[in-house]
């Protein structure tokens, strides 16, 4: 049996989802002209495209550290599109809950496998 990790698991679930909604997000900054075009697109489109890709890594060194950044980054485009203080709190939350309960669930998990 393969042993998955939940810490891994809940993370690239987060980040797919919120690859969804930053895409979105990028529509509504793009339909309120808050910056050039290319600057919207640039920052929206890059940013979409780092929340598919790192769930690729997740486990690797310095991976978690990556997603909390990109958690950040997410966070701070609040400053041209208010909204995003919100909606970047919450996947803020969400991230701690992921990393905590993942790896949580995976210590109780390794304990488990140990007693049986």
């Amino acid at each position: 049996m393969r042993k998955v990790s939940t810490q891994r698991t809940l993370g690239a679930m987060l980040m797919v989802f919120e690859a969804c909604v930053v895409f979105f997000a990028t529509l509504v900054a793009f339909g309120l002209k808050v910056a050039t075009p290319e600057a919207v697109w640039g920052v929206g489109l890059g940013l979409t495209i780092a929340f598919l890709v790192t769930p690729a890594i997740l486990g690797k060194p310095g991976s978690y550290f990556w997603g909390s950044l990109l958690q950040v980054i997410v966070l701070l485009t609040g400053i041209w599109v208010g909204l995003m203080f919100f909606v970047g709190g919450i996947f803020v939350c969400l991230w701690i809950w992921a990393m905590v309960a993942g790896i949580t669930i995976d210590r109780a998990r390794t304990a488990y496998q140990k007693l049986h």
